[in-house]
């Protein structure tokens, strides 16, 4: 079976990258953008730093804000009614995986009206146009939905979230500048530098892996390894080394899958809110643990990565034992809790079973049951 790897048609990285928005929009002779972002990025004038550029040029614009974390169904309808009332041709979202993902669903419906409910999204829905040309500036560097073919949106109804994986929502063109990264506050940063973390280490050991994303991942977690603490202190090598390693993390699983880190995380975030990147930071070391056993020597090279000293005259044990380790300091370094309170013993059986109905489960290296899943979840508590 042929691999794949798709990517942005451009990307461009640096300070100074957001510089290059405006030029792309007119080469190509659109002549509005709808500009989704969230709004604290809004209130605090994150976003202003693109819209100013945007002012400058006279390019016209309509801000889209109705936007929370862990964006919902609603968020998107009333987003694609805005861009139909707009009259704009095109998308700049500027934000973090919540902007990002509200406005791929935005720009796959509008192309794809026969996908209207949102809901039909879910999975790999068969669309046929690409989503509205889309330049997407992340600002947090965690969840890498910049150069990702995955999306995911709450069911507030049913209490869960789905992911939507299709080629056609990846945005054209990705600005990944880390100064659009420096407003982040220190629970931001730690939150989705273990997103980006979790990225890498699921994505170097799920079922569908293989050398190119394999190369990827390792240096991601290299990355996020000695880069996270300082972007925590926002120091400006820590901003850029984290704003490289959400990328390349992004390359890497967008093309091979998850595990049941991400499927729990999700369900995690869906019953309780809990923050995506704390979801996932909480759920990395404990199901790291319980997947060792299918892992092969992966958690070697994953220990090595991290910096761990003397790993190659371990043991496989000691060598696994090291990196979980490893994930765990890292995690309690940049101050991410271990427990989360808000579960309780009666929410298990429906934590479990939303886990294991996840898309990102199939791909886990270790297979799994609700049962499981329900274990590991009361290791949370």
């Amino acid at each position: 079976m042929a691999n794949r790897i798709v990517l942005n048609t451009i990307s461009y990285h640096g300070k100074g990258a957001i510089e290059n928005v405006v030029p792309e929009l007119t080469a190509r002779g659109y002549q509005k953008a709808f500009v989704c972002s969230d709004p604290d990025l809004i209130k605090f004038q994150v976003a202003q730093k693109v819209t100013s550029l945007l002012d400058a040029a006279n390019f016209p614009y309509e801000i889209y804000s109705n936007i929370k974390p862990n964006p919902t169904i609603e968020n998107v309808k009333s987003g694609v009614a805005a861009f139909k009332a707009s009259g704009a041709d095109c998308i700049v979202t500027i934000g973090g995986g919540s902007s990002m993902d509200t406005a791929k669903a935005i720009g796959v419906i509008i192309n794809n009206p026969d996908f209207a409910d949102v809901r039909s999204l879910e999975g790999v829905a068969p669309t046929k146009k690409h989503a509205v040309f889309t330049i997407a500036v992340p600002t947090t560097a965690g969840t890498a939905a910049e150069v990702t073919i995955n999306y995911v949106i709450t069911d507030t109804e049913k209490k869960r979230k789905f992911v939507c994986v299709d080629t056609n929502d990846i945005p054209e063109i990705a600005v990944i500048d880390p100064d659009m990264m420096s407003t982040m506050p220190k629970g931001l940063t730690a939150a989705t530098g273990m997103d980006a973390l979790t990225h890498a280490i699921e994505g170097y050991i799920t079922k569908g892996a293989w050398e190119l994303t394999d190369m990827l991942h390792l240096e991601a977690i290299r990355l996020v390894s000695e880069y996270l603490r300082g972007a925590v202190s926002n120091t400006p090598d820590g901003r850029e080394g984290m704003a490289m390693a959400e990328y390349i993390a992004g390359m890497g699983f967008s093309n091979v899958g998850l595990g049941i880190a991400h499927s729990m995380a999700h369900t995690l975030g869906a019953v309780y809110d809990t923050p995506h990147g704390v979801a996932c930071a909480m759920m990395l070391p404990i199901v790291m643990e319980y997947n060792a056993p299918s892992t092969g020597e992966k958690y070697r090279g994953i220990a090595k990565a991290m910096g761990v000293k003397g790993v190659d005259e371990m043991n496989l044990e000691t060598a696994r034992k090291a990196a979980c380790d490893a994930v765990r300091k890292l995690s309690a370094d940049v101050g991410i809790p271990s427990k989360l309170k808000a579960i309780q013993e009666q929410d298990l059986p429906f934590l479990a079973k939303s886990a294991f109905a996840d898309a990102c489960c199939p791909g886990n290296p270790r297979d799994t049951s609700v049962e499981d899943l329900k274990s590991l979840f009361r290791k949370l508590m």
